[in-house]
């Protein structure tokens, strides 16, 4: 059976919705009202999809052993995410379909921390639960059975992460197109609600992630996302990817490896990172 690796229909999830080689996770989240995924999910969720918290789920420790602040959603450990994927019953060989509510925002990360950790099948629900109801598909409330515990191991990494040093360095020198994808006016550093700075990385370049979706919150075609990606992005291998904490970046990664156009990195600090020293540069404005 040929694995999904980018994005899912409804009706091809809902035919392998209780495939015990297949893991549904629930990614649903809001940064200003933590307890909101959770909430959604106990509310009625697809059927046997285990739920992945975003503030501990899919990240880790914001200040790393020296004290240095890594970022509002910083990396987790690599062990102690496969331990995870793990507990949730994933093996090499299982499909992964990750979901939200929100077009992609949240699943997205799953999706790139799937393949941070060398797992290709892993796919988002394209439109999210939104599509997957409209098709007629059933929600639920149980709590899903555990699964045995699976033994998916760590392998090469598919995608590409940079530091913050990487970045400074890029300021200073260039060589790189930093992509941003935060709202236009975060971007230009009005309307900040979320970190404590407004404005945007020196140099960077605004995409900002709901772009990439239609009316419907489902992904556009891949040629209109290629036309549009080329002249946001350029060549993708020599572009980075960043937002306010590292998550929806990885919907701007998504969209290029559905587009075709794949190689571009993480930064996944982002804008909360770089804004947590004070002699980091800092733009506003729309360039």
């Amino acid at each position: 059976m040929s694995s999904f690796t980018t994005l899912i229909e409804p009706a091809a999830l809902a035919a392998h919705v209780n495939d015990s080689k297949w893991v549904v996770v629930d990614c649903r989240h809001d940064l200003m009202n933590l307890a909101a995924g959770r909430d959604a999910y106990a509310a009625g969720h697809i059927p046997d999809a285990v739920f992945a918290d975003m503030e501990t789920a899919l990240s880790g420790a914001r200040r790393d052993a020296a004290g240095n602040f890594r970022g509002r959603h910083p990396l987790p450990d690599q062990d102690a995410f496969i331990e995870l994927l793990r507990g949730w019953g994933v093996d090499d060989d299982t499909q992964v379909v990750a979901y939200d509510a929100h077009g992609g925002m949240y699943a997205a990360r799953l999706w790139w921390m799937l393949r941070w950790v060398g797992h290709g099948a892993v796919a988002v629900l394209d439109g999210g639960l939104p599509a997957w109801q409209a098709a007629g598909q059933p929600v639920v409330t149980d709590t899903p059975a555990p699964r045995a515990r699976g033994t998916i191991a760590s392998h090469p990494a598919l995608v590409t992460t940079v530091d913050v040093n990487a970045i400074l360095h890029n300021v200073e020198h260039g060589g790189k197109t930093i992509v941003d994808a935060r709202a236009p006016d975060r971007f230009r550093g009005e309307n900040e609600t979320i970190d404590p700075v407004g404005g945007h990385i020196p140099g960077a370049k605004n995409r900002f992630f709901k772009d990439n979706l239609q009316a419907d919150g489902r992904f556009k075609a891949p040629d209109q996302l290629k036309a549009e990606l080329g002249v946001a992005v350029g060549d993708p291998r020599d572009a980075i990817m960043q937002c306010g904490s590292g998550v929806t970046a990885c919907h701007n990664l998504l969209a290029l490896e559905v587009a075709g156009m794949p190689g571009a990195a993480l930064y996944p600090g982002s804008w909360s990172e770089w804004t947590a020293d004070p002699k980091r540069a800092v733009a506003t404005g729309a360039s």
